[in-house]
């Protein structure tokens, strides 16, 4: 998928289906953690670890779109070496953006390399895990996420 294809699906990943009225009721009130977005500028904030950390992640945001729709992005950097991140799944659908080096991507149970440029994508519920696919450089990679409250 090239960036062009990736740009017409954003906003079918970002539109979420009607809800039976129960359902609305649920998800009417937003969750006290999480702020409503206001279109604007985000710049990432500090690192949430050292700068020696094998994994380093930077926020940029992460709040409720109209509709408690819940987004957020970050940036991380993974030493060579560098623990893989346990296995996990969501509510919520992530969208891997690789910026440098190589990751090994496993999304319901297929593995996969991303290389800069590529996007990885697990849609939500999907097990997946990521981790640096070199033992001797760096990697780096953006990630969005978009779903329900958490």
């Amino acid at each position: 998928m090239n960036r062009r294809e990736f740009s017409a699906l954003l906003p079918m990943l970002l539109s979420v289906p009607a809800l039976a009225p129960e359902a609305q009721a649920q998800t009417a009130a937003a969750p006290a953690h999480l702020e409503k977005l206001a279109s604007g500028l985000y710049p990432p904030q500090p690192p949430t670890a050292a700068p020696t950390a094998p994994r380093i992640s930077r926020h940029y945001l992460l709040g409720l779109l109209p509709d408690n729709i819940r987004l957020e992005a970050h940036e991380t950097h993974l030493a060579p070496n560098a623990p893989p991140e346990p296995i996990g799944h969501h509510k919520h659908t992530e969208i891997w953006f690789m910026r440098e080096g190589e990751a090994t991507l496993m999304t319901a149970g297929v593995t996969r390399i991303l290389k800069p440029g590529d996007m990885g994508l697990c849609v939500a519920g999907d097990d997946h895990t990521i981790t640096n696919a070199s033992k001797t450089e760096p990697a780096s990679y953006f990630v969005v996420t978009v779903g329900p409250p958490e």
